[in-house]
């Protein structure tokens, strides 16, 4: 769509070593917001606070096959947010040339990291980093980092922050990958003990019948 921004996202270099292909990587947001998924990934640790915003998902046929997150880093006594967005990245039929990137609503807080990628396949479960509610005069930071695993089985683990623990694995998409996304997210509180993410869903898509 023309109102959508391309831009260049990296330059992939390939095996031969001096040759280098230049892959572009398009802002969905939510003009693919119709597409129709099967089921929803959730899992039990998320966090209270703010509420639930809007979806984002690949267009048709495209399937998430790596991620990026916004992490604030340890502010040392000042307010922690730790994790504050998830960015996935999207192909088609394993043509990484041109990709797509939702994340729905992400925090105020924090820079993005270098994208993570399956070596094959798609994302097709995660695992949430959570620190529980500290109390009235504790910083809650809620989310700190999430796992994604793989349909080709590696585990991905982004640059997130260390504080709470890991929670159970979500269900798996069975006969797909993920496609979506919505983030549970705390708005600014203006000086007030900021978490920004708290929780997240993501939803699963059927692969395209041959």
């Amino acid at each position: 769509m023309a109102s959508l921004l391309t831009v260049v996202a990296m330059l992939a270099v390939l095996s031969g070593g001096l040759c280098v292909e230049k892959v572009f990587l398009q802002r969905a947001g939510v003009a693919f917001n119709s597409r129709r998924y099967r089921s929803m990934l959730t899992v039990s640790n998320g966090e209270q606070f703010g509420n639930w915003t809007w979806p984002e998902m690949c267009p048709d046929k495209f399937f998430a096959v790596g991620f990026s997150i916004r992490v604030e880093s340890n502010q040392y006594g000042a307010d922690d947010t730790a994790l504050n967005g998830i960015r996935l990245i999207c192909a088609k039929d394993g043509d990484r040339s041109f990709l797509y990137s939702i994340e729905s609503h992400t925090g105020h807080f924090g820079e993005w990291s270098h994208p993570m990628y399956c070596p094959s396949g798609v994302l097709t479960s995660f695992q949430m980093r959570v620190e529980p509610h500290q109390g009235l005069f504790g910083d809650d930071t809620a989310a700190n980092n999430i796992r994604f695993r793989c349909s080709s089985n590696p585990t991905l683990e982004g640059p997130g922050m260390d504080w709470g623990e890991y929670g159970y694995w979500s269900q798996q998409c069975l006969n797909g990958g993920i496609c979506g996304i919505e983030t549970k997210m705390e708005e600014y509180q203006y000086g007030l003990d900021d978490t920004s993410l708290n929780d997240v869903r993501f939803h699963c898509c059927d692969k395209p019948q041959p």
